[in-house]
């Protein structure tokens, strides 16, 4: 076997609410007469919806000077709610430590922080550091949450927490596809791949994506065979199809502003089933490093090449060919930067990199400026992650106050959840970060990071919700496909338990006890931590009235954030 030419990758008692409470919540969204806060789908939709020269003598030549230049006037300082909303964006939620940061450093000078800090830990070290390489989880996906959530909440680079975030759902892997033993430490190496060049070069990503063992099995691609004509096998094309299709050029042809490419009134296919069938060749022969299943070592390791089962003859797709005779790694080589290359790379991940951070439904202008930086950085560079970051982020779209309609998007469950955590300094009550499986609609959050069921992640970047305004409109809010009254009521019930201190993340409210007994202050402090101070007169008030009705400051600060955090104005990121 011809081992992978470039290094292995590096992975580098509370009481409960009281019943006014719940009535409170359901008033305030729309839905009286329930038990608990519920908001409707319709309702979210809607929420959607130069100076003087010369000589001492009289021959001097005398210059007129020009008008004094006006200095451009200096910024004006940051609110502490501008802070919060782009923290949202930026971050699996906000803390008034960071709030005051991003007030300090500017919005660039924080970017610009987060980029210089290192990985505390990755997730592979964190679960060897708590023993779970025992051969009693050689067979199961013991940890894998654990250490996920342990960073989502906890870890200090958050802006890599969340761009990594944005990764796992664009490249999808999913633990309950990986058909490895050691699932966990399989799936650890993957999110630690993403996490590691996150804010590298999306071709090395796409490289150590292709060569990961959890993607590998994922989309079938391990101990893919060449073709055999006495059999008339050929190599499996899951990978060689999803590659394009959702990691990096999409179904059409893209302008720089993701508008679709049409001939005739009509888009252009990007590629064809031959192509696919060419591309499939080329990720042949691609195994495991390694027999020893008793350590799950061999996975943090790149895949290398069994050349008896790599295929060796031409390859083509895409309008190019992959020279015959070439070794496995040279032949993956081309056939990535033949992909990357593609004019549709820019704006297809550009657009679902916007989508995933700041909002549904970005203007042309805003992803033909990310796009233009995404090719170029400046320098000559395509595909500078860090740049392509920064333009997201500090892009005018992103940064001025929301107004029209279809701007921002629906918050994710799991980061409602790490919100909540962050803004309030949660931590694990057990030190071992046991929240686990957040996946159940009933009961929890009806999602969980890495545990996608399938390559097309938890929602579509271009799902809309039949029978809206928003499909009326045109728009699109992908993360709705997970969202109806099941799943929105068992958000809001799994959030009363986990603002009441009764699961594994606690918290002693300790930031916001001194003014518990003041409903106008409490109300307006979780506003501006949670939603970057953007709730309504009116749902401030009906928060209020719900705060009132109780003496007990725990009860009070429960109810504040819990109705706050079933507000449409909280579950619609602006």
């Amino acid at each position: 076997m011809d081992k992978l030419d470039s290094p292995p990758i590096a992975a580098d008692e509370a009481p409960a609410l009281p019943p006014t409470a719940a009535g409170e919540a359901a008033r305030a969204t729309g839905r009286a007469g329930g038990s608990i806060a519920a908001v409707s789908v319709s309702s979210l939709a809607l929420a959607l919806a130069a100076c003087d020269s010369g000589g001492g003598g009289g021959g001097g030549v005398v210059s007129t000077p020009g008008p004094t230049p006006t200095p451009s006037p200096a910024p004006p300082p940051i609110t502490a709610a501008q802070a919060s909303r782009f923290l949202a964006q930026a971050t699996m939620g906000a803390t008034a430590a960071d709030i005051a940061d991003v007030q300090a450093r500017g919005f660039d000078g924080w970017i610009t922080a987060e980029f210089a800090k290192t990985r505390p830990t990755s997730l592979w070290d964190w679960l060897v550091a708590r023993s779970y390489n025992v051969s009693a989880n050689i067979n199961n996906e013991a940890g894998f949450d654990n250490a996920m959530w342990s960073q989502l909440v906890g870890a200090g680079d958050q802006l890599r927490q969340r761009v990594g975030m944005a990764l796992l759902e664009i490249l999808v892997v999913g633990i309950g596809g990986v058909n490895l033993n050691w699932r966990q430490f399989a799936m650890a190496a993957y999110v630690d791949v993403l996490m590691d060049n996150a804010f590298g070069n999306f071709r090395t990503l796409i490289e150590r994506v292709t060569y990961n063992a959890a993607m590998g099995s994922f989309l079938t691609f391990l101990g893919n065979r060449k073709a055999d004509a006495r059999t008339g096998s050929v190599p499996d094309e899951n990978y060689a199809r999803e590659l394009m299709q959702l990691f990096t050029i999409g179904l059409h042809r893209l302008n720089m502003d993701g508008s679709l490419v049409t001939s005739g009134g009509q888009p252009v296919e990007t590629y064809t089933p031959d192509d696919v069938s060419g591309l499939a060749r080329v990720f042949t022969g691609l195994v495991v490093d390694g027999s020893d299943s008793t350590t799950p070592d061999r996975y943090r390791r790149a895949m290398i090449f069994n050349a008896g089962q790599h295929e060796t003859g031409a390859s083509t797709f895409l309008g190019t060919t992959v020279a015959a005779g070439l070794s496995g790694s040279d032949a993956v080589r081309q056939a990535l930067d033949t992909i990357f290359a593609h004019p549709n790379v820019p704006p297809f991940v550009s657009r679902q990199l916007i989508q995933r951070l700041v909002t549904s439904n970005p203007s042309p202008a805003y992803i033909g400026r990310v796009s233009a930086v995404f090719a170029n950085n400046g320098s000559g560079v395509r595909g500078d992650m860090q740049a392509v970051i920064r333009a997201i982020l500090l892009d005018s779209e992103a940064r001025t106050e929301p107004s029209a309609a279809s701007a921002g998007k629906l918050r994710e469950p799991v980061m409602r959840l790490t919100a909540w955590a962050r803004a309030f300094g949660a931590t694990s009550n057990s030190g071992n970060w046991t929240t686990g499986n957040t996946s159940d609609a009933t009961a929890r959050l009806a999602q969980s990071m890495g545990r996608s069921a399938s390559v097309f992640n938890f929602f579509r970047p271009g799902y809309t919700p039949p029978n809206t305004p928003i499909a009326t409109a045109g728009l699109v809010a992908p993360e709705l496909q997970i969202t109806n009254e099941i799943s929105v009521v068992g958000y809001v019930n799994y959030m009363q338990a986990v603002v009441n201190n009764t699961t594994d993340l606690r918290t002693d409210y300790g930031s916001i006890s001194g003014i518990a007994g003041d409903s106008a202050a409490l109300v307006d402090r979780i506003n501006l931590w949670l939603a970057a101070g953007q709730l309504s007169s009116a749902t401030v008030t009906a928060i209020r009235t719900a705060v009132d009705s109780s003496t007990n400051p725990n009860n009070r600060i429960a109810i504040a954030i819990l109705l706050t955090m079933a507000s449409p104005e909280y579950l619609t990121l602006k």
